[in-house]
């Protein structure tokens, strides 16, 4: 069996898109295509089902993912081993997160790391669903709810709050005090529901009204940048929010939601020092910044 074509595999199992992993891997989207069927042909089976939504692993696929990932580890860290001789805290940690923590968060804390451990480079990368570790998506993801899987090392990161904003401009063109008792009656900003990844991002449900938002993004940035510009009222996370003085926070007494970011990885990724490192590194990062994550006012 031809190893390219394992990596082959891999890619294409990881990206679910042949046109994306075709990229990744400097190929024409044919060669792909063909490779796969040789394979397929090799192993007397089917490895994907062939969809308008991408190529899905089948069961026969899921089970030679799971010893492609164990062969591409262990030749990774024995090329690790030769090449840089164990160098400890040497290479690149690629971390999955949501968008406002990676850029309202993490991004910014970044120096005191960088000083610390000088041969680790990082990649931020940025996801509006779960990442995927068990398929190598990253080294590290920081999710917003628990996953349920056993095969992965799991701890929680911390707890955040996120309550109620809105912009001068919003308020002084709208003069009642906005209250649990008329919040209805604003212009709010909030997600799609229907194309929301996890309920933990579901924040108008808690409030027990009857709301329906003039504006709508999966986009939690492009939230924030409607709130700011006066188009209406919305929830953000206190680590984002608090970092604009031009923010002014609503209800604070009243509304305060909590939610909480884990940290996944693999136990055979975590074995790397610099993965360790970076993964002790977030976990001191935010016992530093509570006063950010859990505002007490």
């Amino acid at each position: 069996m031809n190893w390219d074509d394992i990596k082959i595999f891999l890619e294409v199992a990881r990206s679910e898109r042949l046109s994306q992993a075709a990229k990744r891997l400097a190929l024409d989207p044919s060669t792909v295509s063909r490779r796969l069927h040789k394979l397929e042909e090799q192993l007397a089976t089917q490895l994907f089902e062939r969809t308008q939504d991408g190529h899905i692993l089948t069961s026969d696929g899921e089970r030679l993912l799971a010893s492609a990932r164990r062969m591409e580890q262990d030749a990774s860290y024995a090329l690790d081993d030769i090449k840089h001789n164990n160098a400890q805290n040497s290479g690149c940690v690629r971390i999955g997160v949501t968008e406002a923590f990676g850029n309202f968060f993490i991004a910014p804390n970044l120096l005191l790391m960088q000083q610390q451990f000088p041969n680790i480079q990082i990649d931020l990368l940025h996801f509006s669903r779960y990442v995927k570790i068990s398929r190598n998506e990253a080294d590290i993801a920081i999710a917003v709810e628990r996953p349920n899987s056993t095969s992965m090392i799991v701890s929680k990161l911390c707890d955040y709050t996120l309550q109620l904003y809105a912009h001068p401009d919003y308020l002084n063109k709208h003069k009642e005090t906005v209250t649990l008792d008329n919040l209805a009656g604003h212009n709010w900003v909030s997600y799609v529901d229907n194309l929301l990844f996890t309920e933990q991002l579901s924040y108008l449900k808690e409030l027990n009204a009857d709301l329906l938002p003039g504006f709508r993004s999966t986009s939690v940035i492009s939230q924030y940048s409607a709130i700011k510009s006066g188009l209406g009222i919305g929830i953000l996370p206190c680590f984002l929010a608090a970092q604009d003085p031009g923010l002014v926070k609503l209800c604070a007494g009243d509304i305060k939601l909590v939610r909480s970011f884990w940290l996944v990885t693999h136990p055979e990724i975590k074995r790397l020092s610099r993965v360790n490192s970076v993964w002790h590194y977030l976990k001191q990062l935010v016992a530093e910044h509570q006063g950010l994550l859990m505002p007490k006012d």
